[in-house]
């Protein structure tokens, strides 16, 4: 028994690393698990069936349900079909976790378009084709009069929401999830269906080489970094305790939880008339002077205390 019994949940890029939690965990608690992966490299090339293949074995290994799924869920019929076979293999589709990305990191100078482009298709693409086709259908539900209680966890980054060097094609996907998912709560929430986002912290093979210098912990210690760290918090958010919250983000690494706060109108200034030239050389100084600096990537604006 537990807080997931009779839930239908699909999660994306779940072969591996943080994926592979979320989907080793909701079939703990109970969820019946459709796990995607194309089973590529980090780069998104190639593909692989096994990897989804091992992360079933385990989960009906251990008493649970659970299929796999190779559709490309960056491509909109595919991901069609994965939310299609979901309801005509398990009668419904409760949860969608899009989990799905690659890397391609490079300086903005030296940034290929096929760079820029293969990452904005996974990420952003890989979000979005899902989520419309989730969205479809819990809104046909609720106009049919059933009783819809849809979950969707996004997975954004602090690179997105808060900036990285050398990730411009991988944060501006980021960031326009978390876009994504504040807009898509506010259109959903009418159908019962909640949409809130994570930006995880973990070690994975996606982000073992930029930390070459990490010390492993000890091997009875807490390890901060373990990518299954985060998926205690997705599930509570799919869960009947997280009923109400949507449009949300939450920062996430090890045992640190925290609401990621959005853009806010700071200090500003209005007149009656348009704004000459000159004005602005004394205005826009003076209020970017009393303005917030923008956060370093940790969440916290410089000088605060961590």
């Amino acid at each position: 028994m537990g807080v997931m019994d009779g839930r239908v949940v699909i999660v994306t890029g779940a072969a591996r690393g943080i994926g592979r939690g979320h989907a080793l965990e909701f079939a703990r608690q109970g969820a019946r698990v459709v796990v995607n992966d194309l089973g590529a490299e980090v780069d998104g090339s190639g593909a692989s069936s096994g990897p989804a293949g091992e992360v079933v074995r385990e989960i009906r290994d251990a008493g649970g349900e659970a299929v796999a799924n190779g559709d490309d869920v960056a491509d909109f019929d595919g991901a069609r079909r994965l939310v299609e076979s979901t309801v005509e293999r398990f009668g419904d589709l409760h949860v969608l976790v899009n989990n799905a990305g690659i890397l391609r990191d490079r300086m903005l100078v030296n940034m290929t378009a096929d760079e820029w482009d293969a990452v904005i298709r996974v990420h952003l693409g890989g979000t979005f084709a899902p989520l419309r086709h989730a969205a479809a259908y819990w809104r046909a539900q609720a106009k049919a009069g059933v009783r819809v209680d849809g979950r969707v966890i996004n997975t954004t980054s602090s690179s997105g929401i808060y900036g990285n060097p050398g990730q411009a094609n991988y944060g501006a996907a980021k960031a326009g999830i978390a876009g994504l998912t504040v807009i898509a709560s506010r259109e959903l929430e009418r159908y019962g269906v909640a949409v809130n986002a994570v930006a995880p912290a973990a070690l994975t093979r996606m982000t073992k080489g930029l930390r070459p210098d990490r010390v492993a912990p000890a091997p009875d210690a807490f390890d901060a970094s373990a990518p299954e760290n985060i998926a205690p918090l997705v599930v509570w958010l799919a869960g009947p305790s997280a009923h109400g919250i949507t449009g949300r983000v939450f920062n996430v690494r090890g045992g640190s939880i925290s609401v990621a706060e959005g853009w806010h109108a700071g200090p500003g200034a209005e007149k009656e008339s348009r704004w000459e030239l000159s004005e602005l050389d004394e205005v826009i100084p003076a209020m970017v002077g009393k303005a917030r600096p923008n956060a370093s990537q940790n969440g916290r604006a410089p000088l605060e205390s961590t």
